[in-house]
């Protein structure tokens, strides 16, 4: 499918998304819209007090020490969506989608749930000038409405422990490119310690997250749709960024070794996992 026929196509699934539409989701994704909405609202993360920030956005700190898996999907990006049709599914405020536009992607496509997330994505890829290549929707993750086989490249990054999997990747399978490739970005459920922080920030997730984030289990339920690439794991000293940050290329160089030593790997913050779609699949 050429690019000006598929944006016809996103033109019809953006005609959807209406009241109506938001009126027939169920209730545990009106929560998610609603809560991603809110999350999302650049204006009320403004004016808020640094007590309400820490309570919602407390976690955001930890992110400044995920240098090396951002270093990671950036290469990925580079070596994967040149001139390729590049899907950021749930792109929140679109950040990956830019990149894969400037990475040379024929057309970079962002659908998500929330529809204030949609347009700080517009707004933002107008500001990094790559408007013409970028387009954003609100749409549903597990019922996207892209035609079947119009995705080369897709990115899930920190999205899959918010669906229910057992759709998401069938809908996932179906709109992918046979030999298409998805690359995933997940917290892992293993380490205890971050588990008990999960815990005790009970603002920063809805109900439906806090008991669905990835394990091994689920990139084994992944078999059943696609073939499983490379996975790897990142950050488990460098979670510790935020009180020590001087000390971030020694955690780097540490992590390097403990996310390469079994078990140990697995009390990593962040794993990543490749799916891809058969070249003979339909």
């Amino acid at each position: 499918m050429n690019v000006d026929t598929l944006i016809s196509k996103l033109r019809e699934i953006e005609k959807i998304t209406n009241d109506e539409w938001v009126a027939g989701l169920d209730d545990r994704k009106k929560t998610e819209l609603e809560f991603h909405d809110l999350d999302r609202d650049r204006s009320r993360l403004a004016s808020i007090d640094q007590d309400t920030y820490e309570r919602f956005y407390g976690n955001r700190k930890y992110y400044g020490g995920t240098g090396l898996s951002k270093e990671y999907l950036d290469d990925w990006l580079k070596a994967h969506v040149k001139n390729k049709i590049f899907l950021d599914y749930a792109c929140g405020n679109g950040v990956i989608a830019i990149k894969a536009a400037k990475a040379g992607a024929a057309l970079a496509i962002g659908i998500d749930l929330s529809s204030v997330s949609v347009e700080n994505a517009k707004k933002d890829a107008l500001r990094e000038g790559v408007a013409d290549t970028t387009f954003f929707l609100q749409a549903d993750a597990e019922n996207t409405k892209l035609p079947d086989a119009s995705m080369n490249v897709i990115v899930c990054s920190g999205v899959l422990h918010h669906v229910e999997l057992s759709i998401a990747f069938p809908e996932l399978h179906r709109i992918l490119t046979p030999g298409g490739r998805i690359m995933a970005i997940e917290a892992l459920d293993y380490n205890p310690l971050i588990k008990l922080y999960r815990k005790f920030t009970p603002a920063m997730r809805t109900e439906w997250e806090k008991s669905h984030i990835l394990s091994l289990v689920d990139v084994e339920y992944a078999k059943n749709y696609f073939m499983i690439g490379e996975i790897r794991y990142w950050h488990i000293t460098s979670i510790l960024y935020p009180y020590i940050k001087a000390l971030l290329p020694l955690l780097n160089y540490v992590d390097n070794i403990l996310t390469k030593t079994p078990l140990l790997k697995l009390m990593a913050w962040i794993f990543t996992f490749e799916l891809i779609k058969s070249e003979t699949s339909s």
